[in-house]
């Protein structure tokens, strides 16, 4: 059975430090426990069940999935490099079970301008971290390349190349050698992070199960790769003063990329913590739950129907 988040047995990150985002300092935050799975639209083995597949009851599986292009590095709790055969060899730090086993998610955690990979612990926390990986799942967060411009991620800069979606498919390709269930690769990120995020999902949008986008959005209307996966996608921005050096406002970037999933057919909500330009406190169960209950082709969404108890009551639908 797959556990749900419990947001009750409350876990003190005493040695937790916020890394900067976008230079505002993060709030700190207590975050949970596992627990038992309760209302989070699950069935009995803890997997969302599936609306939609083929003609014989299974659940959809995401096609055209990519393979290693090189040697994969072995998977630990450290940093690691990737090596895809088309760019420069990239450092990725990595969360990994001692005890791995197949079946769990992978999450990759772009990270916000000023900010270092270390910020997915701080967003997540620990505990989250842990119980992902508990259940066999991997937590990879990218440094950027060493030529990328001011900004940590490539899209961030107006480039045009594809060097980050690159480096996304060969943790992909590796978690999948790993073990990582297909119908379960995530996304999130902060800030350049959450553009990034955002980016990353549309351009890989025949793969990606659910989004979790923090002060992110578009400033254009990106194209989908494939625009029948309606991944479900959680967006969260700080209201009004979510703005970046005066001018980027990250609300109604939010809105944008919000009011095109829906138009698209994609279940999505927002979540509105009022805090300005920072990584919000508490979220990092609400953001697990929302992955464990929407792996690839889940509709309709178990949440449809209003918010799991427990949520931040600044998340509606």
């Amino acid at each position: 059975m797959r556990p749900r988040i419990a947001w009750s047995c409350l876990v003190c990150l005493c040695a937790c430090v916020a890394p900067s985002a976008e230079g505002d300092e993060a709030g700190e935050s207590d975050e949970t426990s596992a627990a038992t799975s309760t209302d989070t639209g699950t069935s009995e083995t803890g997997e969302t069940s599936p609306t939609s597949g083929d003609e014989t009851g299974e659940p959809p599986q995401p096609e055209n999935l990519p393979s290693p292009t090189a040697a994969c590095p072995t998977f630990s709790t450290t940093n690691v490099v990737f090596s895809p055969t088309e760019i420069a060899p990239r450092t990725v730090k990595l969360w990994v079970g001692d005890n791995p086993k197949p079946g769990g998610m992978l999450v990759i955690y772009w990270h916000a301008y000023g900010s270092d990979p270390a910020e997915a612990a701080y967003t997540l926390s620990p505990a989250v971290i842990d119980a992902i990986l508990a259940e066999g799942g991997v937590v990879a967060a990218p440094y950027p390349a060493d030529d990328v411009g001011e900004f940590p991620w490539f899209v961030v800069n107006n480039s045009p190349r594809l060097d980050d979606m690159i480096l996304a498919d060969e943790i992909v390709a590796c978690a999948l050698e790993q073990g990582v269930d297909p119908r379960h690769i995530h996304t999130s990120g902060m800030s350049a992070g959450g553009l990034q995020t955002v980016a990353f999902s549309m351009a890989r949008s025949r793969y990606i199960a659910s989004v979790t986008s923090f002060s992110g959005g578009a400033y254009t209307t990106l194209p989908f790769e494939d625009a029948d996966n309606h991944f479900a996608a959680m967006i969260v921005h700080g209201g009004d003063n979510d703005i970046f050096g005066g001018v980027v406002n990250f609300k109604t970037l939010s809105l944008a990329w919000f009011n095109q999933l829906v138009g698209n057919g994609s279940f999505a909500f927002l979540c509105d913590h009022g805090g300005g330009h920072v990584v919000p406190p508490g979220y990092g169960a609400s953001v697990a739950n929302f992955f464990f209950a929407h792996p690839f082709g889940t509709e309709p969404s178990p949440y449809a129907g209003g918010l799991p108890g427990g949520f931040p009551v600044d998340c509606s639908l």
